[in-house]
């Protein structure tokens, strides 16, 4: 086990998280352990199928009106 972590220590360890959070509550510090971790990996790894969905995304949206750089207004 890493860092010299046995059976019976690994078990005290998880009894101490039992009773300082409650059964109920382990699924759902399970599930945003879960999903921190996977948002932290995808941040890290830049994760292209994002970035791909992205572009998609604006591409199949309609096109915006582009602003102008004319500071008079166009009835003047």
């Amino acid at each position: 086990m890493p860092f010299g972590i046995g059976p019976l220590e690994l078990i005290i360890i998880l009894a101490i998280i039992l009773l300082a959070f409650g059964a109920k509550r382990l699924p759902e510090i399970g599930k945003s352990l879960g999903t921190g971790m996977r948002e932290f990996k995808r941040g890290v790894t830049g994760d292209k199928n994002a970035e791909e969905q992205v572009t998609a995304a604006q591409a199949s949206d309609p096109a915006l009106p582009q602003k102008t750089d004319e500071t008079t207004p166009a009835g003047s």
